[in-house]
């Protein structure tokens, strides 16, 4: 067997790499075959050049001549690789959904890249299917490649993908994991495999607001399933040609949430630096645990590189905005306290005794100052201490006298985190509104305290 044990035996070629941490529950083995390896860092890469040989073979593409994709980044990256080598032009329809990485990787390899809206049916004239299919028919000596309908897309993984599982599991493979998109990838290895051991399990994985999971439950076709998702490079409003269900044994579905903390734990626990569709595989999986027994050899088809998704699954305040981090917040931290405490501040008109009387009463070492309409600065045991010290007689003078730079101003809802990088030896506080208006206050002991819980 070819199962390599971490990811620094994984130089070189497409590799299977086991999973270690994760699934350390399961009761099989679990490997991932891990598609980014290829230069363009996906699996996209092995269908991409041989649509182009099709249609070359086939006179579809002649030299010269413009290839036009509608994709969401994957496939546009390995047309255009072989569109740099062999001297075509490319044109990529894409959706406002996908990251902007995606996008600027494909226009550094020289290709057009034009963003239509995601939220649109199929056949409408601005979706980026409609898009490619009108260009296609304006441009003289262009070639759709249509990944979704092209069988030269599962025809990649039948000849390639299929046969690399098989052998570097010495055909013990027991069940394929992957994600369901055009198709192509699934069924092409899956026919292959089927035909190597027919009791292989397929199971694909899917995400809410795809209709693919209903069809291949159903045969039907039922647009009330579709909704938007935020899941890239897998799910479907239409059934592509490349599917043949007969070779799939079960779907899955799972939610944008998922997926998106799956990918994060398996660059965090596991060192694979995975994008969107790997994480949602291996949450696919972890639902069907239950069905795996101790001889089992599963294989998980993770397809492309995290580099795509920086600004989005692991970028943190991305996933805060849309709720998939569980994060502790300013408001959590004032809510923990119990009872509804009072801001203890002081006028900027009283004196420096009674500030000093608040802190021992309180035990506290931060105060703001307010002047009737809100906090203009602060006082802290620090700075007052320095101060007596130097001058005992200043305990009677007014707070503005000694008054300190304000706190820093936050929303209610700022993370824990990024409270942490505020306060400092300068800032010993932060203050927030809450929306009744009042003041509340946060100091490194409540940072300590959450963090630690």
């Amino acid at each position: 067997m070819d199962i390599r044990n971490n990811i620094l035996e994984t130089i070189g070629n497409t590799p299977l790499i086991r999973l270690n941490k994760i699934t350390k529950d399961f009761p099989c083995t679990v490997a991932a075959k891990v598609d980014y390896f290829n230069p363009g860092n996906s699996i996209k890469d092995r269908m991409a050049i041989k649509m182009i040989e099709v249609a070359e073979k086939e006179g579809k593409l002649k030299p010269g001549g413009t290839i036009i994709e509608c994709t969401s980044g994957n496939t546009g990256m390995g047309l255009a690789l072989a569109a740099v080598v062999k001297g075509y032009k490319c044109i990529f329809t894409t959706t406002d959904k996908q990251s902007k990485e995606k996008m600027d990787i494909l226009k550094a390899v020289g290709a057009e890249v034009i963003v239509c809206p995601t939220n649109v049916e199929p056949d409408d004239p601005k979706s980026y299917y409609s898009v490619a299919r009108r260009l296609a028919k304006e441009i003289p000596n262009s070639f759709h490649c249509n990944q979704y309908d092209n069988l030269a897309n599962r025809l990649a993984h039948y000849e390639s993908t299929g046969p690399e599982i098989w052998k570097q599991t010495d055909g013990k493979i027991t069940h394929l994991i992957c994600t369901a998109g055009t198709g192509g990838t699934i069924t092409g290895t899956a026919m292959f495999l089927k035909e190597k051991k027919p009791d292989i399990q397929v199971w694909a994985v899917d995400v809410y607001g795809s209709l693919l999971t209903k069809y291949f439950r159903t045969g039907e076709t039922d647009m009330n399933e579709v909704h938007p998702y935020v899941s890239e490079g897998f799910g479907e409003d239409f059934v592509p040609e490349n599917y043949n269900m007969k070779v799939i044994d079960h779907f899955e579905q799972v939610t944008d949430k998922d997926g998106a903390v799956m990918a994060r734990r398996l660059a965090k626990e596991e060192g694979i630096f995975c994008g969107y569709s790997a994480g949602s595989c291996l949450q696919g999986l972890m639902q069907l645990k239950n069905r795996l027994k101790k001889d089992d050899l599963v294989v998980c088809i993770f397809h492309d590189h995290g580099s795509r998704y920086v600004a989005k699954i692991y970028n943190d305040q991305w996933m805060i905005e849309r709720g998939f981090l569980d994060v502790k917040t300013f408001k959590d931290i004032i809510s923990a306290r119990g009872t509804a405490q009072k801001l203890v501040s002081v006028d900027i008109s009283q004196t420096v005794s009674e500030a000093v009387s608040l802190m021992k009463k309180y035990d506290i070492e931060h105060i703001p100052v307010t002047n009737g309409n809100g906090p203009v600065g602060a006082i802290s045991e620090s700075g007052l201490f320095q101060k007596i010290f130097d001058n005992p007689e200043i305990k009677n003078a007014k707070i503005s006298e000694v008054i300190e730079p304000n706190f820093p101003m936050v929303e209610f809802d700022t993370p824990v985190e990024r409270l942490s990088h505020l306060i400092n030896k300068e800032n010993g506080a932060v203050l927030a509104k809450d929306d009744a208006g009042n003041y509340h206050i946060v100091t490194k002991y409540d940072v300590i305290q959450a963090l630690s819980h």
